[in-house]
């Protein structure tokens, strides 16, 4: 009796989870993203209630709440299992329940795929390494990434936007937007004329003829490019084989 007595009062004097910056996780520590640097990363994102977010390394759950909040659908993924029952608490407080889920997993073999906003605060190998995978998603998918960029010299993929939050109590207070481009690389007949293009993100060049394409860019589906001193503006369509503008298609 007196053993289980004991067992109890052991039982009722745990602390309950706290985590603490730079518990190693499975892939990063944890830090913890300040809320104004959380709502910054939102705004740029332009995160409506049609939205479906995911956030990959979600900790404390401060971002999937918070997007919760703002009406979107939200996932967080996290190793961490107490990580992941302080989130759902905190979201259960919050009333965000219904709105903001979590997932145990491992972020790299977890299928995010159906979000159209994923947010991270990861080092830049991770970011990286995650690359390819965000690149496969849907054209038009909003990535906000936290003080670490996508690459780094010839290999970067340069964002849409940047801003840092001030003022700012920690060195983790930077948003940048990057938006997963469509995929145009190839040869194209537009009319009589073959429109050649090679890509690197959302960066395009190639030729029209034999004339050079200038300022070529995607932002989502959205695809612009000079030839010639000619402005060309057109939308890819879902399934990629199609590029019209206004006056003008683009076949392949």
């Amino acid at each position: 009796m007196a053993g289980t007595v004991l067992a109890v009062q052991v039982a009722t004097t745990q602390k309950p989870f706290e985590p603490k910056v730079g518990q190693a996780g499975k892939d990063v520590v944890w830090v913890p993203t300040p809320q104004p640097t959380v709502d910054a990363m939102l705004d740029m994102a332009k995160l409506t209630k049609a939205d479906f977010l995911v956030d990959l390394g979600s900790g404390d759950g401060i971002t999937v709440i918070t997007a919760a909040q703002r009406g979107a659908r939200a996932m967080g993924v996290e190793f961490n299992p107490d990580m992941i029952a302080l989130a759902q608490k905190r979201a259960q407080e919050a009333g965000m329940s219904a709105r903001a889920t979590f997932v145990q997993g491992d972020f790299f073999k977890t299928d995010f795929s159906k979000a159209n906003v994923l947010t991270m605060f990861l080092l830049p190998s991770l970011n990286e390494q995650l690359r390819p995978t965000i690149l496969n998603m849907t054209p038009g998918t909003r990535v906000v990434t936290n003080t670490f960029r996508m690459g780094s010299g010839d290999d970067e993929w340069l964002p849409e936007a940047e801003k840092r939050v001030d003022p700012c109590e920690t060195s983790w207070c930077t948003a940048i937007l990057y938006v997963v481009p469509a995929k145009v690389e190839g040869v194209w007949k537009m009319g009589t004329r073959t429109l050649t293009l090679t890509q690197k993100f959302q960066m395009v060049s190639g030729t029209m003829g034999t004339a050079a394409i200038t300022e070529g860019k995607l932002l989502g589906n959205d695809f612009t490019f000079t030839v010639g001193g000619q402005h060309y503006t057109g939308m890819v369509s879902e399934d990629g084989r199609t590029i019209k503008g206004a006056n003008w298609t683009a076949l392949r």
